[in-house]
């Protein structure tokens, strides 16, 4: 399998755990506390933000290779 490929398989599996346990750990910390709307909300601008960091983590990656070719 191509070099490319499985690393981009990697960075998929790393970022969809990282959202996973992002939510999680929203739902631990405020589950049962508020309620299920509110907690829902939380996990989506959770996820969000999570998305939006990953989002500038690949954008960093990609920029700093293509400047070293």
């Amino acid at each position: 399998m191509n070099k490319l490929i499985q690393e981009i398989i990697i960075y998929l599996i790393v970022a969809l755990s990282s959202l996973f346990i992002m939510s999680y750990a929203v739902h631990m910390l405020v589950g049962g506390l508020v309620s299920k709307e509110t907690e829902s909300l939380l996990i989506i601008v959770t996820c969000i933000v999570g998305m939006v960091a990953i989002g500038f983590m690949v954008w960093d990656v990609t920029r700093r290779r293509k400047s070293i070719k």
